[in-house]
């Protein structure tokens, strides 16, 4: 399809650059299969969902994924920024170098009296793959001391980061080391939200997706047939899946709390529907024309033009509907991408 076609306006004032305090008191859209929409709040979804619908939760936990380096090559140095994306071995991350031309393969770069790494694979769109002088905890340990968190650019660019962000831009259920961005839906939820959910019935399992920085790139091609997507590990353990199959086959919803979740689930799907336990990397592409197999409804936060994320949930609910729900959004004022609103989106 044309990228072209995942393209809207977004007024520069409607990019959230501090979530909503209580976080779920940010606002939420019911996008449904037909008829109008209803403008919520977060803290709605346990009366807005069913109470059987079981959700799924990703429980990745953001690193300080951002490095700061130097790179000497005879009496010159240059500075870098380094922001991890996809661990591939214990001392090795491939990684999105700034700016790229500054480094070339075989050079080492060093972020400090502690840490080091050496250049072994240089590919486009400045992309790199980075062996550390150290692996294991010994290097996750150097990367927590050395590194910094990594929001995205359209916050970044406009304020520092700060402690507040460290609270902020972390899920309150996250217990698994390893993503380099936050799953953002995930945000909204506080302990007296959760505590709601579980009152109304509703299940609750997690599943693990470790968010890599290519996921919320803006996809440069002109059709997406063309467009690459980064890799991304994920887990899903034999037990979870079980609970998964058996809630589907009581006619049970299944409900993504966020685009990685049910990414994830996907993945994890066969022709049936029948989830199957997954620990694999995934590089998924879902645009419109897909067949969803495991996920029936969709807690997500509003997009970046022309992103793959926009186009998964154009995929889930139609992108006329989905461009009608952005344009109502826009004009609705609501706050857009990670510390924004809400959408529930629902399928027939």
């Amino acid at each position: 399809m044309r990228v072209d076609l995942f393209d809207f306006d977004l007024p520069e004032e409607r990019i959230a650059l501090r979530p909503a305090l209580p976080r779920e008191s940010a606002r939420l859209l019911r996008v449904a299969p037909a008829g109008p929409f209803e403008d919520r709040t977060v803290a709605d979804l346990p009366a807005l969902l069913r109470p059987d619908d079981c959700l799924v939760f990703n429980d990745t936990r953001v690193i300080p994924a951002r490095l700061a380096g130097l790179r000497q090559r005879g009496d010159t140095t240059a500075r870098v920024e380094v922001t991890l994306h996809m661990r591939v071995a214990p001392d090795r991350w491939r990684a999105f170098l700034k700016p790229a031309k500054r480094v070339a393969k075989d050079e080492t770069i060093t972020f400090g009296p502690d840490l080091s790494a050496h250049v072994i694979d240089k590919a486009d769109g400045g992309e790199v793959t980075l062996a550390f002088d150290r692996s294991g905890p010994a290097l996750d340990t150097a990367i927590a001391t050395t590194g910094f968190l990594p929001l995205p650019p359209y916050i970044a660019a406009r304020r520092p980061v700060d402690d507040q962000d460290r609270q902020d831009y972390q899920t309150i259920y996250a217990r698994e080391d390893g993503a380099v961005a936050a799953p953002t839906a995930g945000l909204h939820f506080t302990p007296e939200l959760m505590a709601a959910l579980k009152a109304r019935g509703l299940e609750t399992l997690f599943v693990t997706l470790h968010v890599g920085a290519g996921t919320f790139l803006p996809v440069k091609a002109d059709d997406t047939a063309a467009h690459v997507m980064h890799s991304e590990i994920g887990e899903i353990d034999a037990g979870t899946a079980e609970r998964l199959n058996a809630a589907r086959a009581a006619g049970r919803r299944i409900v993504a709390v966020g685009t990685t979740s049910l990414r994830l689930l996907e993945s994890a799907a066969d022709e049936t529907g029948r989830l199957h336990p997954f620990r694999a990397a995934t590089d998924i592409f879902i645009t419109p024309g897909y067949r969803f197999r495991a996920v029936d409804a969709l807690v997500t936060n509003f997009h970046l033009p022309r992103s793959t994320l926009f186009m998964l949930v154009s995929a889930f609910s139609g992108l006329e509907r989905m461009r009608a729900a952005y344009d109502h959004a826009i004009a609705g004022q609501y706050r857009f991408y990670s510390y924004g609103d809400a959408c529930l989106l629902e399928r027939s």
